[in-house]
């Protein structure tokens, strides 16, 4: 539960490269999410390239933490595996937040930058990425060593207002 609760959106970042094995692992964490009719539908770019970084980084204003952050991971979702399309939102958002889990676990720093469903974005991100036809640009995660050590705290979000039981 610690995880949870401790996990922010970083923006800021060291210079620090995240290691190879702690990419691994994040994409591992992300293959464990559940999915519809385990479909299962989804694919991941690293990308750890600079130049690339910046170029993805002009997309749009709310992916600026690209221009310091040392890796990005784009979920993708491969239109031509599913077998419940309708649920593949809800799988690759899935992914996406074990990813943002493990990183914490793993002391590093994410931010989800939403791509999906605006398609402007998922269009640009494709063209950059030289992503097939067959996939969908679902979400972009910054990621790396937060130069706030601090960024990943807790703060308590519960409010019982906002909970219903059996009716609204």
């Amino acid at each position: 539960m610690e995880i949870i609760n401790i996990r922010r959106s970083v923006r800021s970042y060291s210079n620090k490269p995240v290691e190879k094995e702690k990419v691994e692992l994040l994409l591992r964490a992300a293959m464990q999410a559940p999915s519809a009719r385990n479909q299962q539908p989804w694919h991941f770019i690293v990308v750890d390239d600079e130049e690339t970084l910046q170029a993805l980084a002009t997309v749009s204003r709310n992916v600026q933490m690209l221009k310091e952050a040392p890796l990005a991971i784009i979920v993708l979702i491969d239109s031509e595996s599913l077998t419940a399309p309708l649920m593949a939102p809800q799988d690759a958002s899935a992914a996406t937040q074990n990813i943002l889990l493990k990183a914490v676990d793993l002391d590093l720093g994410t931010c989800w930058c939403g791509v999906y469903p605006r398609e402007e974005r998922m269009e640009a991100l494709a063209s950059i990425l030289n992503v097939p036809d067959r996939f969908q640009v679902f979400s972009l995660i910054a990621v790396g060593y937060p130069k706030d050590k601090a960024a990943n705290r807790f703060v308590d979000r519960f409010d019982p207002a906002r909970v219903h039981y059996n009716k609204f």
